[in-house]
């Protein structure tokens, strides 16, 4: 017992065992083994059905990491999958709640701290420790995992991961046009704050393309931000995909894996076109994007998003990648030219309700009209001439 609530409050460590690596096949993906390097058969099972299921491999990799994560939790309590109740789950997500991520640890003396916030771009930086939608995820993978072993006659009869009956039965049959009807959370469940989506303001997003070192840098954030093409969707762009009269390309989108189409700007296609006159064009079946230093090589994600880490050091800022997506829809959104459901079509939403969140009002684009607000003289009382000022004064007041 006293282990358990050292780990819930974060006094006491999970040992890193096991490992998840490349499977030999295609479903799944990717497996988890034990510490002694031998496959985790309940964990395969679960993964190669959601693989079967047509879900994407980096969801594979994604449900594996938290089925690694709750396996090392019983080898450290010493408890079978099978015989794991709610009292496990509580443990993790104590564990979860109080211990450090050690992905925010600090790189260097200069990195602003976990939790602040840029006070130049509004933004908070990531807390020390595990975010409530993290540990909301790890609790969906350890329940789906148990739900589906349950189907197969296989494990405990009762999931022990806590479900909310009323919330499923409001939200099993609910339109998406409909709101979302405000139900009471599941135990264990944490509160998710709903933030608007962060987009740049013209005066920053200046001093960022500014910083861009290259055609290939400014090229890609001229496309970023007036297509609203996610990260890593423009950067498989290939030359075939690129319909230049058109001025649109084609990307396999990350919702439906299918080849869609998306427009872009004419100042984009003139900087990809000045891109492509420096480096020349790549092959067919190589993505247009290259790396500019080592072997030619296509542009990674790490290495776009280093890229804007990299002028955000120089700037003070703390932008991402995906806020350049945010940035694009924000002004369609709010340009006065496009309808909201054109918009959705753009950016490929499939509830239009996900779209609706950029028409929200924030307050740093109302910072300067808030400055002409307070700058404004008081208004002062005058009457026209003629009047007895005793009179003005025992009718409105000295």
């Amino acid at each position: 017992m006293d282990l358990r609530h050292a780990l819930m409050d974060g006094r006491a460590e999970i040992p890193r065992l096991g490992a998840l690596g490349p499977a030999q096949g295609t479903h799944p993906p990717f497996v988890v083994t034990d510490p002694s390097g031998k496959e985790i058969e309940p964990v395969t099972a679960y993964l190669c059905d959601l693989a079967l299921s047509d879900t994407s491999p980096h969801t594979g990799r994604s449900y594996g990491y938290g089925m690694l994560r709750w396996f090392r939790l019983l080898w450290l309590l010493d408890v079978a999958w099978d015989r794991a109740t709610e009292s496990e789950v509580a443990v993790l997500t104590g564990w979860l709640r109080t211990a450090p991520n050690p992905q925010r640890k600090r790189k260097s003396a200069t990195t602003p701290p976990p939790g602040s916030v840029n006070l130049k771009t509004g933004k908070p930086m990531l807390g020390v420790g595990y975010a409530p939608r993290t540990i909301n995820h790890a609790l969906s993978v350890i329940s789906g995992f148990y739900e589906f072993h349950a189907h197969q006659g296989n494990g405990p009869v009762v999931n022990p991961v806590p479900a909310s009956a009323q919330r499923r039965r409001a939200l099993g049959h609910l339109s998406p046009l409909e709101p979302k009807p405000i139900l009471g959370r599941a135990r264990l469940r944490q509160k998710v704050p709903g933030r608007p989506p962060r987009a740049i303001p013209d005066r920053l997003w200046d001093e960022l393309f500014d910083k861009m070192g290259c055609e290939r840098d400014r090229a890609l954030l001229e496309f970023y931000v007036s297509s609203g093409a996610r990260a890593e969707e423009l950067l498989g762009v290939r030359i075939g995909d690129i319909d230049w009269a058109g001025q649109r390309f084609y990307v396999i989108s990350k919702g439906t894996r299918d080849r869609e189409v998306i427009p872009a700007s004419p100042a984009a296609f003139l900087r990809l076109a000045s891109y492509i006159d420096e480096t020349g064009i790549a092959a067919a079946d190589e993505p247009i994007w290259r790396a500019r230093r080592g072997t030619d090589r296509p542009l990674t994600y790490s290495a776009m998003r280093r890229v804007i880490q990299r002028a955000n050091t120089a700037l003070g800022t703390n932008w991402t990648l995906h806020d350049l997506r945010h940035t694009a829809a924000s002004r369609m959104a709010n340009g006065g030219k496009l309808t909201l459901a054109e918009v959705q079509a753009i950016l490929r939403h499939a509830n239009i309700q996900t779209t609706s969140r950029y028409l929200a009002v924030r307050v740093e684009e109302i910072f300067d009209k808030l400055a002409e607000h307070y700058a404004r003289p008081r208004v002062q009382p005058s009457y026209p001439t003629g009047y007895d000022p005793a009179d003005i004064a025992a009718v409105f007041g000295a």
